[in-house]
């Protein structure tokens, strides 16, 4: 999950995993690749665009990365 496989880095990773498991219901068992699939890209979508986070000072990645370019 890394691009320098730092252990540290992918303590990052897991916690995204866990929030789009948690909050998104990413941990559900899918009917099909499709659902599964549509599900995933509208909790990436919902955590990008939508939900604030504490540690932006609450903002949105997305909102961040636009102040950032």
């Amino acid at each position: 999950m890394t691009e320098e496989n730092h252990c540290y880095e992918n303590a990052i990773a897991e916690r995204v995993n866990g929030i789009l498991k948690d909050e998104f219901y990413l941990d559900q068992t899918f009917d099909n690749i499709n659902h599964a699939r549509k599900a995933a890209k509208n909790a990436i979508n919902l955590y990008n665009e939508i939900r604030l986070h504490l540690s932006l000072d609450y903002k949105t990645p997305n909102m961040v990365y636009k102040l950032s370019a």
